[in-house]
């Protein structure tokens, strides 16, 4: 009634793309395949860059490398300070490894804040800290200077006692 299906890599694949699968299909195809010269140089230079500044460059990328001027995209104004400062022997570098590059220009492209800001750790009151809280709000004398900071601290009790952090 049910047949076994079996899943091998010629019906069905699991693994994640890889270059070469990348690379394979962009041969299949003749206009893609055309690119692929200019992509491989591409990595190859982007590999050379990182291998000369590697603190430096994982996070800078090649945006365009035409008539000897290097451009790189950089995340932030402080790291396109810092990598001015290594051009000289980013170019030294390069040229030994077979580069001609005349010029860099660095440009300054914002990634989005999710990518570099860290994941921040939640903060947990224990139940005996949030009732100390509960009897401060309770305890402290009604007055105009007291009035916010009662209701916030009334309003965090609240929060914490829902499970809302």
């Amino acid at each position: 009634m049910f047949r076994r299906m079996r899943f091998n890599s010629s019906n069905i694949s699991l693994k994640r793309p890889t270059a070469v699968g990348a690379t394979d299909f962009l041969r299949r195809n003749d206009r893609m395949a055309a690119l692929l010269p200019a992509i491989e140089r591409m990595a190859r230079l982007q590999k050379d860059c990182a291998d000369c500044l590697p603190a430096m460059f994982k996070h800078c990328e090649i945006l365009a490398f035409e008539d000897s001027q290097l451009i790189l995209s950089v995340p932030t104004t402080a790291l396109a300070a810092k990598l001015k400062q290594q051009l000289p022997k980013l170019q030294d570098t390069l040229a030994r490894r077979g580069w001609q590059v005349a010029a860099v220009k660095l440009k300054v492209q914002m990634t989005k804040a999710v990518e570099i800001k860290e994941k921040m750790r939640a903060l947990e009151l224990p139940p005996a800290a949030v009732e100390a809280f509960d009897q401060l709000s309770s305890s402290l004398e009604a007055s105009p200077q007291n009035s916010p900071l009662i209701d916030a601290v009334k309003a965090m009790v609240a929060r914490r006692r829902a499970g809302g952090g």
